[in-house]
Protein backbone atom coordinates (compact mmCIF):
# COMPACT_ATOMS: atom_id res chain seq x y z
CA UNK A 1 0.00 0.00 0.00
CA UNK A 2 1.54 3.14 -1.01
CA UNK A 3 0.12 5.80 1.51
CA UNK A 4 2.04 7.02 4.79
CA UNK A 5 0.19 8.38 7.51
CA UNK A 6 0.35 12.46 8.47
CA UNK A 7 0.82 10.91 11.63
CA UNK A 8 4.62 10.20 10.57
CA UNK A 9 5.68 13.92 10.21
CA UNK A 10 6.24 16.09 13.37
CA UNK A 11 3.48 18.24 13.87
CA UNK A 12 3.88 21.93 14.08
CA UNK A 13 2.98 23.41 17.39
CA UNK A 14 -0.44 24.40 15.91
CA UNK A 15 -1.37 21.02 14.62
CA UNK A 16 -3.87 19.78 17.41
CA UNK A 17 -3.79 15.26 17.72
CA UNK A 18 -7.11 14.37 18.84
CA UNK A 19 -9.63 14.10 16.65
CA UNK A 20 -11.09 17.20 15.33
CA UNK A 21 -14.69 18.43 15.62
CA UNK A 22 -16.95 20.95 14.04
CA UNK A 23 -16.91 23.15 16.91
CA UNK A 24 -12.99 23.34 17.11
CA UNK A 25 -13.03 24.10 12.90
CA UNK A 26 -15.98 26.53 13.50
CA UNK A 27 -14.10 28.52 16.37
CA UNK A 28 -10.92 28.70 14.47
CA UNK A 29 -9.86 32.20 14.39
CA UNK A 30 -7.12 33.46 11.46
CA UNK A 31 -3.91 34.16 12.30
CA UNK A 32 -1.09 36.15 10.24
CA UNK A 33 0.16 33.31 8.75
CA UNK A 34 -1.79 29.92 7.72
CA UNK A 35 -2.07 27.21 10.60
CA UNK A 36 -3.81 24.11 10.17
CA UNK A 37 -6.02 21.62 12.26
CA UNK A 38 -5.27 18.39 11.85
CA UNK A 39 -7.56 15.12 12.03
CA UNK A 40 -6.55 11.75 11.50
CA UNK A 41 -5.27 10.01 8.41
CA UNK A 42 -3.75 12.68 6.53
CA UNK A 43 -6.68 14.56 6.32
CA UNK A 44 -6.31 18.85 8.01
CA UNK A 45 -8.26 22.07 7.93
CA UNK A 46 -5.65 24.91 6.43
CA UNK A 47 -6.93 28.20 8.26
CA UNK A 48 -6.22 31.36 5.72
CA UNK A 49 -5.03 34.99 7.37
CA UNK A 50 -8.36 35.39 5.87
CA UNK A 51 -10.22 33.46 7.41
CA UNK A 52 -11.31 30.69 4.86
CA UNK A 53 -10.73 26.78 5.59
CA UNK A 54 -9.55 24.63 3.44
CA UNK A 55 -9.85 21.09 3.89
CA UNK A 56 -6.82 19.20 2.51
CA UNK A 57 -5.14 15.64 2.67
CA UNK A 58 -1.48 14.77 2.59
CA UNK A 59 -0.31 11.43 1.54
CA UNK A 60 2.43 9.84 -0.33
CA UNK A 61 2.26 8.17 -3.88
CA UNK A 62 5.87 6.46 -5.85
CA UNK A 63 7.61 7.64 -2.90
CA UNK A 64 6.83 11.47 -3.17
CA UNK A 65 4.62 13.40 -0.82
CA UNK A 66 1.32 15.02 -2.30
CA UNK A 67 -1.48 16.93 -1.10
CA UNK A 68 -5.14 16.60 -2.45
CA UNK A 69 -7.56 19.54 -1.97
CA UNK A 70 -11.25 18.41 -0.34
CA UNK A 71 -13.05 21.23 -0.96
CA UNK A 72 -13.52 24.16 1.18
CA UNK A 73 -15.38 24.22 5.00
CA UNK A 74 -18.34 24.46 5.88
CA UNK A 75 -19.61 23.84 1.85
CA UNK A 76 -17.76 20.54 2.59
CA UNK A 77 -18.90 19.67 6.39
CA UNK A 78 -16.30 17.33 8.71
CA UNK A 79 -18.62 14.02 7.84
CA UNK A 80 -17.82 14.61 4.17
CA UNK A 81 -14.42 15.57 4.27
CA UNK A 82 -13.44 12.54 6.24
CA UNK A 83 -15.74 10.48 3.24
CA UNK A 84 -13.53 12.22 0.65
CA UNK A 85 -10.66 10.98 2.94
CA UNK A 86 -11.14 7.40 3.06
CA UNK A 87 -12.11 7.33 -0.70
CA UNK A 88 -8.46 8.42 -1.84
CA UNK A 89 -7.09 5.98 0.82
CA UNK A 90 -8.86 3.42 -0.80
CA UNK A 91 -7.57 4.16 -4.41
CA UNK A 92 -3.94 4.43 -2.37
CA UNK A 93 -4.46 1.22 -1.41
CA UNK A 94 -5.16 -0.23 -5.08
CA UNK A 95 -2.07 1.32 -6.13
CA UNK A 96 -3.92 4.61 -7.70
CA UNK A 97 -3.09 8.28 -7.57
CA UNK A 98 -6.21 9.80 -6.17
CA UNK A 99 -5.21 13.16 -7.38
CA UNK A 100 -5.24 11.94 -10.80
CA UNK A 101 -8.34 10.49 -10.24
CA UNK A 102 -9.81 13.92 -9.46
CA UNK A 103 -8.00 15.91 -12.23
CA UNK A 104 -9.56 13.60 -14.86
CA UNK A 105 -13.54 13.70 -12.92
CA UNK A 106 -12.57 17.20 -13.57
CA UNK A 107 -11.60 17.57 -16.86
CA UNK A 108 -14.80 14.67 -17.54
CA UNK A 109 -17.34 17.23 -15.67
CA UNK A 110 -15.69 20.09 -18.08
CA UNK A 111 -16.21 18.26 -20.68
CA UNK A 112 -19.73 17.54 -20.17
CA UNK A 113 -20.29 21.02 -19.37
CA UNK A 114 -19.23 22.35 -22.23
CA UNK A 115 -21.42 19.56 -24.61
CA UNK A 116 -24.39 20.09 -22.23
CA UNK A 117 -27.73 21.14 -23.72
CA UNK A 118 -27.50 24.75 -22.16
CA UNK A 119 -24.10 25.89 -23.18
CA UNK A 120 -24.51 24.77 -26.64
CA UNK A 121 -27.91 26.50 -27.18
CA UNK A 122 -26.29 29.58 -26.00
CA UNK A 123 -23.74 29.15 -28.42
CA UNK A 124 -25.96 28.55 -31.09
CA UNK A 125 -28.08 31.53 -30.23
CA UNK A 126 -25.12 34.01 -29.99
CA UNK A 127 -24.27 32.90 -33.44
CA UNK A 128 -27.74 33.35 -35.20
CA UNK A 129 -29.40 35.63 -33.14
CA UNK A 130 -27.48 38.96 -34.14
CA UNK A 131 -29.60 38.07 -37.23
CA UNK A 132 -32.81 38.17 -35.78
CA UNK A 133 -34.53 41.05 -34.89
CA UNK A 134 -34.98 42.09 -31.08
CA UNK A 135 -38.02 40.96 -30.05
CA UNK A 136 -37.94 37.75 -32.02
CA UNK A 137 -34.38 36.75 -29.62
CA UNK A 138 -35.62 37.90 -26.70
CA UNK A 139 -38.99 35.38 -27.70
CA UNK A 140 -37.09 32.95 -28.45
CA UNK A 141 -34.10 32.15 -25.77
CA UNK A 142 -36.79 33.06 -23.26
CA UNK A 143 -39.12 30.15 -24.16
CA UNK A 144 -35.70 27.61 -24.33
CA UNK A 145 -34.67 29.28 -20.48
CA UNK A 146 -38.31 28.71 -19.17
CA UNK A 147 -39.53 25.68 -21.26
CA UNK A 148 -35.91 23.38 -21.99
CA UNK A 149 -33.34 24.72 -19.56
CA UNK A 150 -34.40 23.17 -16.34
CA UNK A 151 -34.89 19.65 -17.88
CA UNK A 152 -32.42 19.45 -20.54
CA UNK A 153 -29.87 22.12 -19.42
CA UNK A 154 -27.26 20.32 -17.56
CA UNK A 155 -27.21 17.36 -19.87
CA UNK A 156 -25.02 16.21 -22.26
CA UNK A 157 -26.19 16.92 -25.81
CA UNK A 158 -25.40 13.68 -27.02
CA UNK A 159 -26.95 12.10 -24.30
CA UNK A 160 -30.67 13.02 -25.32
CA UNK A 161 -32.83 10.76 -26.27
CA UNK A 162 -36.40 11.31 -28.35
CA UNK A 163 -38.48 10.45 -25.47
CA UNK A 164 -36.72 12.80 -23.35
CA UNK A 165 -36.95 15.73 -25.36
CA UNK A 166 -41.08 14.65 -26.13
CA UNK A 167 -41.80 15.02 -22.73
CA UNK A 168 -40.24 18.52 -22.71
CA UNK A 169 -42.44 19.60 -24.81
CA UNK A 170 -45.37 17.95 -24.18
CA UNK A 171 -45.21 19.39 -20.95
CA UNK A 172 -45.64 23.16 -22.74
CA UNK A 173 -48.70 21.39 -24.86
CA UNK A 174 -50.48 19.66 -21.52
CA UNK A 175 -50.99 23.57 -20.52
CA UNK A 176 -51.96 24.69 -23.43
CA UNK A 177 -49.91 25.93 -25.34
CA UNK A 178 -49.70 23.89 -28.72
CA UNK A 179 -48.21 26.81 -30.84
CA UNK A 180 -45.06 27.16 -28.22
CA UNK A 181 -44.57 23.38 -28.37
CA UNK A 182 -43.72 22.93 -31.59
CA UNK A 183 -41.62 26.30 -32.35
CA UNK A 184 -39.74 24.51 -28.74
CA UNK A 185 -39.38 21.23 -30.82
CA UNK A 186 -38.13 23.50 -33.90
CA UNK A 187 -35.77 25.50 -32.00
CA UNK A 188 -34.42 22.03 -30.48
CA UNK A 189 -34.06 20.73 -33.35
CA UNK A 190 -31.70 23.82 -34.59
CA UNK A 191 -29.49 23.10 -31.97
CA UNK A 192 -29.07 19.57 -32.34
CA UNK A 193 -28.02 20.18 -36.00
CA UNK A 194 -25.83 22.89 -34.96
CA UNK A 195 -24.43 20.44 -32.24
CA UNK A 196 -23.60 17.83 -35.30
CA UNK A 197 -22.08 20.36 -37.49
CA UNK A 198 -19.83 21.46 -34.45
CA UNK A 199 -19.23 17.35 -33.33
CA UNK A 200 -20.50 16.95 -30.05
CA UNK A 201 -23.34 15.49 -31.48
CA UNK A 202 -23.96 12.47 -34.12
CA UNK A 203 -28.08 12.61 -34.17
CA UNK A 204 -31.04 14.79 -33.84
CA UNK A 205 -33.49 12.91 -31.72
CA UNK A 206 -36.02 15.96 -32.68
CA UNK A 207 -36.60 14.68 -36.45
CA UNK A 208 -37.84 11.23 -34.53
CA UNK A 209 -40.80 13.31 -33.34
CA UNK A 210 -41.94 14.00 -36.65
CA UNK A 211 -46.10 13.95 -35.95
CA UNK A 212 -45.56 13.22 -32.04
CA UNK A 213 -47.59 16.71 -31.29
CA UNK A 214 -51.03 17.42 -32.83
CA UNK A 215 -50.60 19.97 -35.70
CA UNK A 216 -50.99 23.39 -35.02
CA UNK A 217 -53.22 25.92 -36.95
CA UNK A 218 -52.07 29.22 -36.88
CA UNK A 219 -55.33 31.46 -36.02
CA UNK A 220 -55.85 35.04 -38.51
CA UNK A 221 -55.82 37.79 -36.63
CA UNK A 222 -58.53 39.19 -35.79
CA UNK A 223 -59.94 42.07 -37.95
CA UNK A 224 -62.41 44.43 -39.72
CA UNK A 225 -63.46 44.39 -43.15
CA UNK A 226 -66.70 45.37 -43.65
CA UNK A 227 -66.54 48.74 -44.72
CA UNK A 228 -69.19 51.02 -42.99
CA UNK A 229 -67.33 49.16 -39.44
CA UNK A 230 -64.13 50.27 -40.48
CA UNK A 231 -65.71 53.70 -40.83
CA UNK A 232 -66.79 53.44 -37.23
CA UNK A 233 -63.04 52.35 -36.18
CA UNK A 234 -61.68 55.33 -37.70
CA UNK A 235 -63.84 57.75 -36.39
CA UNK A 236 -62.97 55.92 -32.80
CA UNK A 237 -59.62 56.43 -33.47
CA UNK A 238 -59.79 59.73 -34.15
CA UNK A 239 -61.79 60.51 -30.99
CA UNK A 240 -59.24 58.90 -28.58
CA UNK A 241 -58.36 61.26 -25.66
CA UNK A 242 -54.77 59.88 -25.07
CA UNK A 243 -51.25 61.24 -25.86
CA UNK A 244 -50.68 63.37 -29.11
CA UNK A 245 -47.96 60.61 -30.02
CA UNK A 246 -50.55 58.01 -29.23
CA UNK A 247 -52.57 59.41 -31.38
CA UNK A 248 -51.03 59.75 -34.09
CA UNK A 249 -49.79 56.22 -34.11
CA UNK A 250 -53.39 54.72 -34.34
CA UNK A 251 -54.08 57.37 -37.05
CA UNK A 252 -51.13 55.74 -39.11
CA UNK A 253 -51.76 51.82 -38.23
CA UNK A 254 -54.56 51.29 -40.41
CA UNK A 255 -53.32 53.78 -43.34
CA UNK A 256 -49.59 51.77 -43.43
CA UNK A 257 -50.70 48.78 -42.38
CA UNK A 258 -47.47 48.20 -40.86
CA UNK A 259 -46.17 45.34 -38.50
CA UNK A 260 -47.27 46.79 -34.81
CA UNK A 261 -43.55 46.67 -34.25
CA UNK A 262 -41.87 48.42 -37.08
CA UNK A 263 -44.71 51.34 -36.39
CA UNK A 264 -43.69 51.97 -32.29
CA UNK A 265 -39.81 51.73 -33.37
CA UNK A 266 -40.04 53.94 -36.42
CA UNK A 267 -37.11 56.12 -36.48
CA UNK A 268 -37.45 59.44 -37.87
CA UNK A 269 -33.66 59.08 -39.41
CA UNK A 270 -34.96 56.22 -42.21
CA UNK A 271 -37.90 59.05 -43.29
CA UNK A 272 -37.97 61.43 -46.57
CA UNK A 273 -40.52 63.11 -46.06
CA UNK A 274 -39.76 65.41 -49.01
CA UNK A 275 -39.58 61.81 -51.38
CA UNK A 276 -42.74 60.93 -49.27
CA UNK A 277 -40.84 57.50 -48.07
CA UNK A 278 -40.40 55.40 -45.55
CA UNK A 279 -37.25 53.15 -45.89
CA UNK A 280 -37.50 50.57 -43.31
CA UNK A 281 -33.65 48.72 -42.73
CA UNK A 282 -33.46 44.96 -43.10
CA UNK A 283 -32.62 45.07 -39.55
CA UNK A 284 -35.56 46.35 -38.34
CA UNK A 285 -37.52 43.94 -40.38
CA UNK A 286 -38.87 40.77 -39.88
CA UNK A 287 -38.06 38.69 -43.08
CA UNK A 288 -34.74 40.89 -42.59
CA UNK A 289 -35.20 43.29 -45.77
CA UNK A 290 -35.19 46.77 -46.59
CA UNK A 291 -39.09 47.56 -46.93
CA UNK A 292 -39.76 50.54 -48.13
CA UNK A 293 -43.45 52.41 -47.53
CA UNK A 294 -44.58 54.96 -49.62
CA UNK A 295 -45.61 58.18 -47.69
CA UNK A 296 -49.57 59.13 -48.63
CA UNK A 297 -49.91 63.02 -48.20
CA UNK A 298 -52.20 62.20 -45.33
CA UNK A 299 -49.49 60.64 -43.67
CA UNK A 300 -46.64 63.41 -44.02
CA UNK A 301 -49.08 65.80 -42.81
CA UNK A 302 -49.29 63.37 -39.42
CA UNK A 303 -45.68 63.43 -39.71
CA UNK A 304 -45.05 67.24 -39.61
CA UNK A 305 -47.50 67.37 -37.20
CA UNK A 306 -45.63 65.32 -34.61
CA UNK A 307 -41.89 66.32 -35.78
CA UNK A 308 -42.16 69.22 -33.52
CA UNK A 309 -43.20 67.00 -30.47
CA UNK A 310 -40.52 64.03 -30.91
CA UNK A 311 -38.59 65.20 -33.92
CA UNK A 312 -35.26 65.43 -31.56
CA UNK A 313 -35.66 61.92 -30.20
CA UNK A 314 -34.30 59.15 -31.79
CA UNK A 315 -37.93 57.28 -32.46
CA UNK A 316 -41.45 59.06 -33.63
CA UNK A 317 -43.02 57.31 -30.64
CA UNK A 318 -40.53 57.34 -27.79
CA UNK A 319 -41.13 55.59 -24.85
CA UNK A 320 -42.92 58.18 -21.75
CA UNK A 321 -40.89 56.29 -18.96
CA UNK A 322 -37.63 55.25 -20.43
CA UNK A 323 -35.52 57.72 -22.07
CA UNK A 324 -34.08 56.22 -25.61
CA UNK A 325 -36.50 53.86 -26.07
CA UNK A 326 -39.38 52.82 -28.49
CA UNK A 327 -43.32 53.12 -26.96
CA UNK A 328 -44.36 50.12 -25.34
CA UNK A 329 -45.82 47.22 -27.22
CA UNK A 330 -49.13 47.25 -25.49
CA UNK A 331 -49.53 51.42 -25.91
CA UNK A 332 -51.86 50.98 -29.40
CA UNK A 333 -53.31 47.40 -28.20
CA UNK A 334 -54.27 49.36 -25.30
CA UNK A 335 -55.58 52.60 -27.21
CA UNK A 336 -57.51 49.87 -29.24
CA UNK A 337 -59.26 47.76 -25.89
CA UNK A 338 -59.97 51.60 -24.16
CA UNK A 339 -62.43 52.20 -27.31
CA UNK A 340 -63.93 49.23 -26.62
CA UNK A 341 -62.30 46.99 -29.37
CA UNK A 342 -62.08 43.05 -27.81
CA UNK A 343 -59.12 40.97 -28.53
CA UNK A 344 -61.66 38.86 -30.77
CA UNK A 345 -62.55 41.80 -32.98
CA UNK A 346 -58.87 43.58 -33.67
CA UNK A 347 -55.73 43.61 -32.95
CA UNK A 348 -52.51 45.69 -34.20
CA UNK A 349 -51.81 43.25 -36.83
CA UNK A 350 -55.54 43.53 -38.27
CA UNK A 351 -55.13 46.32 -40.09
CA UNK A 352 -52.53 44.69 -42.36
CA UNK A 353 -55.26 42.24 -42.89
CA UNK A 354 -57.85 44.78 -43.15
CA UNK A 355 -55.48 46.44 -45.90
CA UNK A 356 -54.95 43.49 -48.21
CA UNK A 357 -58.70 41.63 -48.06
CA UNK A 358 -60.06 45.19 -49.14
CA UNK A 359 -57.36 46.14 -51.39
CA UNK A 360 -57.50 42.76 -53.17
CA UNK A 361 -61.29 43.19 -53.61
CA UNK A 362 -61.17 46.38 -55.40
CA UNK A 363 -58.45 44.80 -57.88
CA UNK A 364 -55.23 46.23 -56.89
CA UNK A 365 -52.03 43.97 -58.02
CA UNK A 366 -51.64 40.73 -55.97
CA UNK A 367 -48.11 41.28 -56.22
CA UNK A 368 -47.47 45.36 -55.00
CA UNK A 369 -49.77 44.23 -52.09
CA UNK A 370 -47.53 41.41 -51.16
CA UNK A 371 -44.46 43.50 -51.38
CA UNK A 372 -46.11 46.51 -49.51
CA UNK A 373 -46.99 43.35 -46.86
CA UNK A 374 -43.58 42.85 -47.20
CA UNK A 375 -44.39 39.48 -47.84
CA UNK A 376 -41.26 38.39 -49.46
CA UNK A 377 -40.64 35.40 -52.10
CA UNK A 378 -38.38 32.36 -50.91
CA UNK A 379 -36.09 33.42 -52.74
CA UNK A 380 -33.55 35.08 -50.85
CA UNK A 381 -31.27 36.72 -53.01
CA UNK A 382 -33.68 38.04 -55.52
CA UNK A 383 -35.88 39.27 -52.78
CA UNK A 384 -32.95 41.15 -51.14
CA UNK A 385 -32.63 43.03 -54.74
CA UNK A 386 -36.82 43.60 -55.21
CA UNK A 387 -38.06 46.14 -52.15
CA UNK A 388 -38.38 48.61 -54.35
CA UNK A 389 -40.15 46.15 -57.00
CA UNK A 390 -43.65 47.74 -57.84
CA UNK A 391 -42.59 51.05 -56.41
CA UNK A 392 -44.67 53.35 -58.87
CA UNK A 393 -47.62 50.84 -58.43
CA UNK A 394 -47.42 51.11 -54.68
CA UNK A 395 -47.22 54.44 -54.32
CA UNK A 396 -50.88 54.73 -56.45
CA UNK A 397 -51.88 52.41 -54.10
CA UNK A 398 -50.98 53.59 -50.77
CA UNK A 399 -52.31 57.33 -51.75
CA UNK A 400 -55.72 55.73 -53.03
CA UNK A 401 -56.13 53.33 -49.36
CA UNK A 402 -55.22 56.70 -47.40
CA UNK A 403 -58.10 58.26 -49.01
CA UNK A 404 -60.30 55.36 -49.20
CA UNK A 405 -60.06 55.65 -45.32
CA UNK A 406 -60.79 58.90 -45.22
CA UNK A 407 -64.10 58.37 -47.36
CA UNK A 408 -64.86 55.60 -45.10
CA UNK A 409 -64.03 58.21 -41.90
CA UNK A 410 -66.21 60.70 -43.37
CA UNK A 411 -69.35 58.07 -43.90
CA UNK A 412 -68.76 57.59 -47.69
CA UNK A 413 -67.45 55.22 -50.62
CA UNK A 414 -65.15 55.55 -52.78
CA UNK A 415 -65.31 53.11 -56.32
CA UNK A 416 -61.97 52.43 -57.19
CA UNK A 417 -60.96 52.63 -60.67
CA UNK A 418 -59.02 49.04 -60.51
CA UNK A 419 -62.12 47.58 -59.02
CA UNK A 420 -62.57 43.65 -60.34
CA UNK A 421 -65.89 42.92 -62.51
CA UNK A 422 -68.32 40.46 -61.53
Amino acid sequence: MNDTADQESTPKPETRKAELTDTAIRNAKPKDKQWKLSDKKGLFVLVHPNGSKYWRMKYRFAGKEKMLSLGVYPDVSLKAAREGRDNARKHLSNGIDPGCIKQQNKQANKEANENSFETITREWYAKYSPNWSEEHSKRVIRMIERDAFPWLGNKPIANITAPELLVVVRRVEERGALETAHRLLSYCGCVFRYSIATQRADRDPSGDLKGALPPYKSKSFASITDPKEIGGLLRALQNYNGTFITRTALKLAPMLFIRPGELRKAEWSDFDLEKCEWRIPADKMKKERVHIVPLPKQAIKALKELFPLTGNNRYLFPNTRTAGKAMSENTVLNAIRSLGYKKDQLTGHGFRHMASTILNEQGWDDDAIERQLAHVEGNKVRAAYNYAQYLDERKKMMQHWADYLDSLKEGGSIVSLFKKSG
